[in-house]
């Protein structure tokens, strides 16, 4: 039986023969979602590990700037090989061979010795990491075709409860026995997703869906609307990036107490996930254009908020300040297929996600010189400003959007 997931109209429930498709989508879908999960979750699990690490190895504050760095580089930049290879090998094989990779990676930094082990470990751990967005993305996008945005803000959805879950667990776990032991753990459960992807992830064809006439605007269009949605996801991650580098901060200057900063990140970052789900279906509703102007508009203003108001207030906040800062993400990652042909689409999202992902790695160090040159709330209100310096290229990629956007 031919399943023609590539070839049916918007959300069917069965082929021409009758047989449904929905099995084969949901499979795609949710297996994308545990793939996210784990490998968002193996990225932020290195900020609970490196207070250990600190301690166990003696590490001042720059080599462990280098080890954050270099699990974010090397993930950053093998975006693209990813996606070429997904090509040779198929979404199937390179997304369970990068995932083993990354377990492995935690593995071996089980078992090293000092910081030149570590750096090597992160960036297998990072390498294999790199696999993921590209190809599980393209798997969801290409498998819904026109109805991907929706999927894809639970893709999105998905990253953020493996950054809620592992880092806290893996806290837990180093109470309980040897930092190294713990890290084995969390590797064997690596090692099980990757023989669950290798056996289960369904083979998604190459070739892109019929999709409405996708092709109405001129090439040239969908390349210049793609530079404008990548430029907007560069904007968003870095005022995220650069806004959570300086609210510890900004909160202990208000009188926070350490354990009570970690209450207010965490606030943030499960109003982040909320958000990621309402902004997506925000997105379907408003369009895409709207919603970025919404989130970034109430990004500049809840940053500016938290910066002035008495400290409850602030705290009350938090969660909303979550909301719009990673809002976004979900409606841009979810244009990324509309912009480019079917069968660029891994390419395409290794590309957004080489910008987004280098953006969070460089932007809190271009901001961490701009506080030291004009003062921590003078940077804070910088990445407001950066926010709102969105605004101009949201409506100029309004043109190359579809109608109903």
């Amino acid at each position: 039986m031919r399943l023609p997931v590539f070839s049916a109209p918007p959300v069917p429930q069965a082929d021409s023969a009758g047989q449904p498709v929905a099995p084969s989508r949901s499979r795609v879908l949710w297996l994308s979602c545990v793939a996210h999960a784990l490998h968002d979750g193996y990225t932020d699990m290195i900020y609970a590990l490196l207070p250990v690490w600190q301690t166990d190895f003696g590490l001042n504050y720059g080599a462990l700037a280098i080890l954050r760095g270099i699990y974010a580089g090397t993930m950053a930049s093998l975006q693209l090989p990813a996606g070429r290879m997904a090509q040779w090998l198929g979404s199937r094989a390179t997304l369970a061979l990068g995932t083993l990779l990354a377990a492995l990676g935690y593995a071996v930094a089980g078992m090293s010795g000092g910081l030149l082990g570590l750096c090597v470990a992160l960036a297998i751990s990072g390498s294999g990491s790199s696999t993921q967005h590209p190809i599980a993305s393209g798997a969801v996008s290409r498998t819904y075709g026109r109805n991907a945005r929706g999927p894809l803000s639970i893709y999105n959805f998905s990253g953020d409860l493996g950054k809620s879950a592992l880092p806290a667990a893996i806290s837990l776990l180093v109470t309980m026995m040897p930092w190294r032991h713990a890290l084995w753990m969390v590797s064997a459960l690596g090692c099980a997703v990757a023989v669950v992807i290798a056996l289960f992830f369904p083979s998604v064809p190459r070739n892109g869906p019929a999709t409405p006439e996708p092709s109405s605007q001129p090439r040239n269009s969908a390349g210049t609307g793609f530079s404008l949605l990548f430029s907007i996801g560069v904007l968003d991650t870095g005022v995220r990036m650069g806004l959570l580098t300086f609210l510890p901060f900004l909160l202990r200057a208000k009188g926070v107490s350490l354990p009570m900063v970690g209450t207010a990140l965490a606030l943030v970052f499960i109003g982040g996930a909320a958000g990621k789900f309402a902004c997506g279906w925000l997105g379907a509703r408003v369009g895409v254009v709207g919603t970025v102007l919404v989130t970034e508009g109430g990004t500049a203003a809840c940053i500016v908020a938290v910066m002035f108001c008495p400290l409850l207030l602030t705290m009350m906040l938090l969660p909303l300040l979550g909301v719009m800062l990673n809002g976004t993400s979900s409606v841009l990652y979810g244009t990324v297929p509309e912009l480019a042909p079917p069968e660029r689409t891994e390419r395409a999202f290794a590309i957004f996600y080489t910008g987004t992902i280098g953006s969070g790695a460089i932007s809190p160090v271009i901001y961490g010189f701009l506080g030291d040159r004009i003062g921590i709330h003078g940077a804070t209100f910088a990445t407001a400003l950066t926010a709102l310096a969105i605004f101009p290229l949201a409506l100029a990629l309004r043109s190359h959007l579809a109608p109903e956007e």
